[in-house]
């Protein structure tokens, strides 16, 4: 009766660890699971796959004032800048071009063929200040106090878990470094986020508003904004 009793009670403790494997095939238990697959804080948009070369059109420059946001983020020879979600390498090269062979431009990006592209690109206009890195989602993987500025240019509504990624960002900021966040108003799904919504969630993940601008485009629609860590 015992040894009936020991078999029934192990077979359904196989019967357990088996369905167990079926439901969590990355080797994660289900509620952990459950727990990593957290909803986005507002709604996203697809990001970007496509040609790269429509990050280049000829009046970008102009139309930003690029030069002017450099200066309103403190990067001059030496600094060293990260471009979050830096596509095509457009304000990569530029910030690389301005902090010179004293610092380094970190060019980030979720997409291999533009982490690739990037690359190539630096070869091939020989500013050897550039690195690139292949990060994730949720986080950029920058080296410990490695930056003095951060760039995200109209990729923040592709951000499903801002805070998250923020608290990873840290870390690669030095004391007084600026995070800088162009954006345009809209409900997150159209390739854009309204501004309070963007305010909100980087306040809620430690850092402050210093700084409003919306010189970044004539329409209007475009805002520029700067933080710091608390």
């Amino acid at each position: 009766m015992l040894t009936s009793l020991c078999l029934k009670t192990t077979c359904k403790l196989r019967a357990a660890t088996v369905l167990l494997a079926l439901l969590a095939p990355t080797g994660l238990h289900p509620v952990a699971r459950a727990q990593n697959a957290a909803a986005p804080s507002h709604p996203t948009s697809t990001p970007y796959s496509g040609d790269l070369s429509i990050f280049e059109y000829k009046d970008r420059d102009k139309k930003l004032q690029i030069n002017r946001v450099m200066d309103l983020l403190g990067i001059h020879a030496g600094s060293d800048v990260a471009d979050i979600g830096a596509g095509s390498g457009w304000f990569t090269v530029r910030a690389a071009t301005r902090v010179g062979a004293g610092g380094v431009v970190f060019a980030e990006d979720i997409n291999p063929a533009a982490v690739d592209a990037i690359r190539d690109r630096a070869r091939k206009e020989n500013l050897g200040n550039i690195r690139t890195v292949e990060g994730t989602p949720d986080n950029p993987k920058l080296p410990p106090r490695s930056v003095d500025a951060v760039l995200m240019l109209k990729v923040y509504h592709e951000i499903a878990h801002p805070e998250v990624l923020l608290h990873n960002l840290e870390p690669a900021m030095k004391p007084g470094a600026r995070l800088g966040i162009i954006e345009r108003n809209g409900n997150g799904a159209d390739h854009g986020l309204n501004e309070d919504v963007v305010v909100r969630e980087i306040t809620a993940a430690g850092f402050h508003r210093t700084a409003r601008y919306d010189f970044t485009k004539a329409d209007g629609q475009d805002y520029f904004l700067i933080f710091e860590k608390n």
